[in-house]
């Protein structure tokens, strides 16, 4: 299956290898990786390893991260997305092979909308296209931008937990609420 997705003002589509430049802009920065454990890339071979996960993740799993597109100007803005969390490596707040939703955009394009429009929109695909009957988010509790964003898109606060050290909100928003 091939991804693609059009929003009003954005185009999300799978990763190709010619994304590496926007990955590497995207994760070494490190106001993005300020809730992501604080670890951001240091090299190019780094942004092709990511770009390759995200490959395998479409091959293995059938659903992945989207490389997010402005479509005025053309610029990548970073990813959305669902991703399936397989096993116990991807545990997260005790649940294990489930789908959650995700966004990660360069700081330049912070504040426009572009989290909440793309993650609308991997809603919706994931519902209607995937046929998932639950979607997953979960966020720092100290991002409040990300937590503001999962509400926005319609998931149901359930729970704190904790992560990597880390106090976080849990999500989840089942197929038979959504669009209500």
């Amino acid at each position: 299956m091939k991804f693609y997705i059009e929003t009003e003002r954005l185009i999300l589509r799978e990763f190709q290898d010619k994304d590496t430049d926007g990955i590497f802009e995207l994760d070494s920065n490190k106001k993005v990786h300020e809730y992501l454990g604080n670890r951001p890339i240091t090299n190019y071979k780094q942004a092709e390893d990511i770009i390759q996960f995200f490959h395998k993740q479409y091959k293995e799993n059938g659903i992945g991260r989207f490389a997010a597109f402005e479509k005025e100007s053309g610029d990548f803005i970073g990813w959305s997305g669902l991703k399936l969390n397989v096993g116990e490596k991807e545990e997260l707040n005790g649940f294990t092979n489930f789908i959650d939703i995700g966004y990660r955009l360069i700081p330049r394009f912070w504040g426009k909308g572009y989290a909440s429009e793309s993650a609308f929109a991997c809603l919706d695909f994931g519902f209607k296209e995937m046929n998932y009957d639950t979607i997953y988010g979960a966020a720092e509790t100290e991002n409040i931008g990300s937590n503001k964003i999962l509400q926005k898109i319609g998931l149901k606060y359930i729970n704190d937990f904790v992560f990597e050290g880390h106090e976080a909100k849990w999500y989840e928003l089942n197929k038979s609420d959504y669009g209500n």
